[in-house]
């Protein structure tokens, strides 16, 4: 919940209106609009406490495609530097890799996958 929290706390920091769903809401951690309230966009929020190479991001982030739904993975919310990286879902969707194990299988994305995307707040637009 960190890093729904930081990320909710930035986004507010910008200007924009937004606030968290309830925890049973899938796919998205927060609802974000602008000041007018003419552009609603939703995000799903994954944190690692430490920073890492990766984030699991479930399996529905291969489906879960809209120009209006984005990722903020965090990397280091423990930390007093957390890194922010906002990517579009569709971004999420083609990136996402699938890991099979003996007894499980995890979807994840790769931070070298997405380096492009460090601090990219723009991509919402205009508060």
């Amino acid at each position: 919940m960190r890093g729904v929290f930081l990320a909710a706390a930035y986004l507010s920091k910008l200007g924009f209106v937004v606030s968290p769903t309830s925890r049973n809401t899938a796919g998205a951690d927060l609802l974000v609009t602008d000041q007018d309230c003419t552009r609603a966009m939703t995000v799903q929020v994954k944190a690692n406490a430490k920073s890492s190479s990766f984030w699991l991001v479930g399996k529905e982030a291969v489906n879960l495609v809209s120009s209006t739904h984005f990722y903020v993975l965090v990397n280091g919310c423990d930390g007093d530097e957390a890194e922010y990286f906002v990517v579009p879902s569709r971004v999420v969707a083609k990136r996402t890799r699938k890991i099979q194990r003996p007894n499980s299988v995890w979807y994840s994305i790769r931070l070298k996958d997405i380096n492009a995307y460090r601090s990219k707040w723009k991509a919402f637009g205009s508060p």
